[in-house]
């Protein structure tokens, strides 16, 4: 059963400062902030949510079909997926931008300062979520906010359960849009951060929103996660990475496992035991993309 992964396709550029932002960065400052940080290592990695969810879920076994937009430098990445075993069917390229772009600067301490450009992400509204044989499952994770709203509604025209996962796309909408978000969706993933604004928003606590859904998980990072299931909640203990090494992607990492789950047919909460071990294997790796499990 493949899977329907809407979302962004990036480039990473990933840089380490091996001091701690908060040593340069005066709060009393603010105000008049400049800054430069010196980055001895950096390095351009394949990203963006819907490549990265793809990765993970094609090394669990799962069949991803992302649903996404690439510019005029694409073609590598292209290249990349198909050689992945990963299919290019609904990846749509456009001549006249770039491919989106992450900066991601993490201190020594894990912290992460990132710059995002959008580029082509933003004509993904373009390519259209039909029902088609053989996909039961969807997703809606960050990218340009008409496709989220669109694929949100044609997903429902379609019959097409998915999981909304706004992530950092979440503060583009507001209390009655994510409300619509959450009356058509199957599921609701939010991190602790995302969760409260989601409740701030839309006037429900977790309990309502996973009235509302087939589940709402709200990730705890070093913590676990809290699972939702018609107002009840349980907690999925966390996995300890054998090492902390870098932890770019690791959300989307958790992404594909509990689609993984899903196409199973497991429980919410043994979904969330997955990508809780999965986020860990990828934690103790470098790039997005270049772990296994």
């Amino acid at each position: 059963m493949a899977a329907l992964i809407c979302g962004s396709l990036a480039f990473d550029t990933i840089m380490s400062f091996e001091g701690r932002f908060a040593e340069q960065i005066l709060p009393d400052q603010l105000h008049i902030l400049n800054v430069s940080f010196l980055v001895p290592a950096l390095r351009r990695d394949f990203g963006g949510c819907a490549g990265n969810i793809a990765y993970s879920l094609k090394l669990l076994g799962g069949e991803p079909l992302p649903v996404a937009t690439l510019g005029i430098d694409g073609d590598v990445y292209v290249e990349r997926l198909r050689a992945l075993g990963i299919s290019t069917a609904f990846v749509r390229q456009v001549k006249d931008t770039y491919t989106a772009q992450a900066m991601i600067m993490t201190d020594r301490d894990n912290n992460q300062i990132t710059a995002f450009h959008p580029g082509a992400m933003m004509q993904a509204h373009e390519t259209r979520v039909d029902a088609m044989s053989g996909v039961k499952l969807g997703m809606i994770s960050p990218d340009g906010r008409d496709a989220m709203v669109q694929h949100a509604q044609q997903f429902h025209d379609a019959g097409i359960p998915f999981v909304f996962d706004p992530g950092q796309g979440l503060p583009m909408f507001d209390g009655a849009e994510l409300r619509a978000f959450i009356g058509r969706a199957g599921w609701v993933t939010v991190n602790d951060y995302e969760g409260k604004m989601l409740s701030e928003r839309t006037g429900w606590d977790s309990a309502e929103i996973s009235r509302r859904t087939r589940g709402l998980v709200v990730t705890l990072g070093a913590d676990g996660c809290e699972v939702w299931v018609g107002g009840e909640k349980s907690v999925v203990p966390p996995v300890r990475a054998t090492e902390v090494v870098d932890p770019t992607g690791c959300g989307d990492a958790w992404r594909g496992a509990l689609l993984y789950g899903l196409e199973q047919g497991w429980p919410l909460a043994k979904c969330a035991e997955l990508g809780n071990r999965v986020g860990a294997a990828k934690i103790a790796t470098r790039g997005p993309q270049n772990w296994k499990v």
